[in-house]
């Protein structure tokens, strides 16, 4: 099958892969070269590294203007394939492709449409989520979908459940496509008494609180990221938890904590909430480098020490 695939980041990389794999990927569709890390130089999209790495055409594009429409006529594409490329399509672009525009959506639809739903999934405590293989329709997210894979979420940070559902949408991908071309799908309507929304995580939304329950926080790190950092003050001042995990307070090492206060005990460091407390595992102090708490703690000299909200 030939196919014309658009995305832009590390999401998106493991649905190339395999359909470069499995089909003729005609061309890749991208976002421009943007500045991605701290080091402010502009970098090529993960997308657009891993296409020039399998030795297929790229085109780089903010919007969908004319002369990206003609690149993607003379494709000749039997089916364009979709997987976090940032940019909206018009309905031109929908019908140009004979088996149309399928997209590869990291929820279980009609759960968590929009910009953020594996935070959102995190965020939310739920059990399960997955991958939806769906038309591209009018609005964000909205279109009938055919296939559908499901993952556990507990226990995972974003960047690992990002990691694990991109796979598991490469892999339906591919899977999906020849059911495509044959008519044998069977396209689901979304019901939109079930729908909600996965709007862009905000920074203070991941302000870790001790007034929160130790449950609350321990996900906002979970779902947290460099855009939008899990952040807190110890003794006051800044720092990011990077990684941090309940406690099972049956553990006899496992001590009770007072909110608002960070304790160490025999290398390990515990925060108290409103209900209890959390394990810190590591954490980036503003300014230094990460370091795993035990390391950290060594600042502390065994005290006990004040925990609080970021202002």
């Amino acid at each position: 099958m030939r196919v014309v695939f658009m995305g832009t980041p590390a999401f998106a990389v493991p649905s190339l892969t395999r359909l470069a794999q499995e089909h003729d990927v005609a061309l890749v569709l991208t976002r421009p070269d943007a500045v991605r890390s701290r080091g402010k130089k502009l970098e090529p999209s993960p997308v657009k590294v891993a296409a020039h790495e399998l030795g297929l055409p790229v085109l780089e594009a903010t919007r969908i203007d004319a002369d990206v429409l003609k690149a993607l006529r003379d494709a000749e594409a039997d089916v364009f394939c979709v997987a976090a490329y940032g940019c909206i399509l018009p309905d031109e672009v929908l019908t140009i492709a004979p088996l149309g525009c399928v997209n590869v959506h990291a929820s279980l639809l009609p759960r968590w449409r929009g910009a953020a739903p594996i935070q959102r999934c995190i965020l939310e405590g739920d059990d399960v989520t997955g991958v939806s293989i769906m038309r591209i329709g009018h609005g964000v997210d909205t279109g009938d979908y055919c296939a559908q894979a499901t993952c556990s979420v507990p226990g995972k940070n974003a960047d690992q459940l990002t990691q694990e559902l991109a796979k598991l949408g490469g892999d339906l991908l591919v899977d999906t496509l020849p059911r495509l071309a044959s008519h044998e799908v069977v396209w689901a309507v979304q019901d939109e008494a079930l729908v909600t929304h996965a709007a862009k995580i905000s920074k203070a939304e991941l302000k870790l609180d001790p007034a929160a329950s130790a449950l609350d926080n321990v996900r906002r790190v979970l779902a947290s990221s460099d855009t939008a950092p899990a952040r807190c003050e110890f003794a006051g001042k800044g720092a990011r938890i990077v990684g941090a995990s309940l406690i099972d307070m049956a553990d006899g090492a496992a001590p009770s904590v007072q909110q608002g206060v960070l304790s160490v005990h025999g290398g390990r460091v515990f925060a108290g909430c409103a209900d209890g407390a959390f394990e810190v595992l590591s954490v980036k102090p503003d300014g230094k480098r990460l370091m795993d708490a035990r390391s950290w703690s060594a600042g502390l000299r065994g005290q006990d020490a004040s925990w609080d909200s970021i202002s």
